[in-house]
């Protein structure tokens, strides 16, 4: 976990937080309510896959570089805003 964090450094952590926050504003533009719980559901999703499968011992993420980090990131935003939109759609 530390190497994860010792490759991405504080440069990538922002990009992480600023492409979950783009991805959730785009979710709570497109659900039309409840902006500020997709922003940060997209962030947690985005910052959190990486280290998910930092965890799991999937090292490809820190040798793919900044790009592919940053495609993981998108990914898990998508993935947790999924989740949240399922559970607030029924509720």
């Amino acid at each position: 976990m530390e190497e994860l964090l010792n490759v991405i450094g504080a440069t990538a952590l922002i990009l992480l937080v600023i492409i979950g926050a783009i991805a959730g504003a785009i979710a709570g533009w497109l659900a039309g309510r409840r902006m500020l719980l997709y922003i940060v559901a997209g962030i947690a999703g985005a910052v959190a896959l990486p280290f998910v499968l930092a965890a799991l011992g999937i090292g490809i993420i820190a040798a793919g570089g900044l790009l592919l980090l940053l495609v993981i990131a998108a990914i898990g935003a998508v993935l947790v805003l999924a989740i949240v939109r399922a559970v607030t759609k029924r509720s």
